[in-house]
C-alpha cells in the first residue's frame, strides 16, 4: 500500500496520509487530491474492506471526485477524502472518532470533513471534539446551514433527474415517469419520496430489502432485488447506493433511457462512460447531480469559519444551480458527440488548473 502512486486511480494527488492509532483501533486513509481553490472538502467513508486496498482505491477516487464536484458547484473548496477501515464487526467508538478528529487537526486546515457512508451527524459531533475543520454538525438555528447533508444531496438529485426528464424524453412532468430508486436510505430515500409526490411510477430495491419494501409500503411503490434494479426496465434508473457500478457486464444490461443519481464514481473506469453514450443513454455526471450535499456543509464550513451565521437560503439557492449546470454539459455533449462525463470532466480540470 505504500506505493500508492502506482495505483491506477492516483492522479497526481498532493497527499495522502495513512493514519493508524493503536490504543483506539483507528486505521484511516485521508486522501488530498487538490487545494488549489480552498482547503480539501469531502466527507469520512467508515467501511468494512476485506481487501485494504479497495479503502485506497475509495480514498483516491473520492477525493479526486470531490475536488470536480467542488470546482463546478462553484464553492471555493478543494478536494478531499476519508476513509475509515472498519474491522469486520464495523466496531465505533467514541476514541476511534476522536482519534480520527486528532488525525484531521493534524493536517492545519487543508482537509475539512463531514459525513459520508456509514458515519452519522452524532459522529461527527465527536470528530469535532478535536477538531474545528468538520462539517455537517447539528444546524444550531432554523435558517442556519448544517446537519446531515443527506436531504440536500437528494433535492439536487431530484431537481436533477427532472432536468434529466426534459432534457431527454420531452417532458415537464415526472406523472407516471418510471423511476427505478438503488438505494433507500438517506439520499435514496430522499430521492424516492420527491419523485412520489410528482406522481413518479417507483421501483426501489436495497441490499437491505426490508428497507426497500418499508419504503415502498409508505409511497406505493414496488420492490425488486438488489441484484436486478439495475436491469429493471425504467425511464430512468437512479442509482444511489456505492459506487463502480457501471462496467462491462452492467452496462449492456441497462434497460433505460437515463441514468441519473446520487451514488459517487458510478462509472467503473473512465472508457464505460462512452460504452454508456454509445448505447444513446442519458447519463448524468455524478459529482454534479450530487452536489447538494456539499453545497450544504462547505456553506455551514464557510459561515461558521467566518463567525456568521444562517446560510440555510444560501444552500437552496446554490442547489437550484444544479439543473443549469447539467444542461449546460448535456447540450455540450450533445453538440461536440462528446460523453457527458468526459464534458463535464474537461470542465472541471479546467477550474482547477489540472
Amino acid at each position: 500500500m505504500t506505493a500508492f502512486w502506482t495505483e491506477p486511480d492516483f492522479d497526481d494527488h498532493e497527499c495522502v496520509h495513512f493514519v493508524r492509532d493503536r490504543a483506539s483501533g483507528l486505521t484511516a486513509i485521508i486522501a488530498l487530491h487538490s487545494t488549489r481553490l480552498g482547503p480539501g472538502a469531502g466527507g469520512t467513508r467508515f467501511w468494512h474492506y476485506p481487501d485494504p486496498k479497495d479503502g485506497l482505491r475509495d480514498a483516491l477516487r473520492l477525493s479526486r471526485g470531490m475536488s470536480y464536484k467542488n470546482a463546478m458547484a462553484g464553492l471555493p473548496m478543494g478536494g478531499g477524502k476519508a476513509v475509515i477501515l472498519a474491522d469486520e464487526a464495523r466496531t465505533k467508538s467514541p476514541e476511534l472518532l476522536e482519534a480520527f478528529g486528532d488525525a484531521v487537526e493534524g493536517l492545519n486546515g487543508r482537509y475539512v470533513t463531514a459525513e459520508d457512508v456509514g458515519i452519522s451527524e452524532a459522529d461527527m459531533v465527536a470528530v469535532s471534539k478535536r477538531t474545528q475543520h468538520v462539517s455537517g454538525l447539528p444546524a444550531s438555528r432554523a435558517d442556519s446551514a448544517g446537519g446531515d447533508p443527506g436531504p440536500f444531496t437528494a433535492i439536487g438529485i431530484y431537481l436533477g433527474i427532472k432536468a434529466a426528464v426534459r432534457h431527454k424524453l420531452g417532458k415537464d412532468t415526472m406523472q407516471g415517469v418510471h423511476v427505478a430508486v438503488q438505494g433507500t436510505g438517506s439520499v435514496g430515500g430522499g430521492v424516492a419520496r420527491l419523485l412520489a409526490k410528482d406522481g413518479a411510477k417507483l421501483t426501489l430495491a436495497d441490499v437491505r430489502a426490508e428497507s426497500a419494501q418499508a419504503l415502498a409500503k409508505e409511497l406505493g411503490a414496488k420492490t425488486t432485488n438488489a441484484n436486478n434494479i439495475l436491469s429493471t426496465p425504467c425511464d430512468v434508473l437512479s442509482p444511489n447506493a456505492l459506487g463502480a457500478i457501471l462496467d462491462d457486464d452492467t452496462i449492456p444490461t441497462l434497460d433505460t433511457a437515463i441514468v441519473a443519481g446520487g451514488a459517487n464514481n458510478q462509472l467503473a473506469r473512465a472508457q464505460h462512460g462512452q460504452k454508456v453514450f454509445d448505447r444513446d443513454i442519458l447519463f448524468a455526471p455524478d459529482y454534479v447531480i450530487n452536489a447538494g450535499g456539499i453545497i450544504s456543509v462547505a456553506t455551514e464550513y464557510l459561515i461558521r469559519r467566518d463567525g456568521k451565521s444562517g446560510g440555510l437560503e444560501e444552500v437552496h439557492a446554490l442547489i437550484e444551480q444544479i439543473p443549469d449546470r447539467l444542461a449546460e454539459i448535456w447540450n455540450e455533449s450533445q453538440s461536440t458527440h462528446t460523453p457527458p462525463d468526459t464534458v463535464a470532466d474537461r470542465m472541471a480540470q479546467k477550474r482547477i488548473g489540472r
